[in-house]
């Protein structure tokens, strides 16, 4: 059974720091591009950043660049956001979903989420100014 379980969401205030966790089972992790998705009430999902697991290439939205970092942790079949300078506009739901490869996982970040192959139940994270 395909499981990816996202934790680590929280409340913290402008400027403070949260890690986000995506744990991976049920299908070969390092074959996928791994992303981070969010979701504010009344909107769209968005793509936030995607890693391919097997050699550590990453992408960033514009929007969080230079501020959260992806990882992945391979024996644990893991991936990680870790999110620095958060600000309130942060706020939002964050999902973590897998794609069959790293330049899907690329493509439906930039332009949406619809594409993805599996996704995860969301974590929430809230930043107060």
């Amino acid at each position: 059974e395909v499981q990816l379980q996202a934790s680590g969401g929280g409340s913290v205030q402008t400027g403070g720091s949260l890690r986000l966790s995506c744990a991976a089972s049920g299908f070969t992790f390092e074959d996928y591009g791994i992303g981070w998705f969010r979701q504010t009430p009344g909107n769209e999902r968005e793509g936030v950043s995607c890693i391919r697991t097997r050699d550590a290439i990453t992408f960033y939205r514009d929007q969080v660049k230079g501020r959260f970092t992806i990882s992945s942790e391979k024996a644990k079949n893991t991936v990680y956001l870790q999110m620095n300078d958060l600000k309130p506009e942060d706020t939002a739901v964050y999902y973590c979903a897998a794609a069959p490869s790293y330049s899907e996982c690329v493509t439906i970040t930039r332009w949406g989420y619809q594409g993805m192959q599996y996704w995860g139940k969301g974590t929430q994270v809230t930043v107060s100014s």
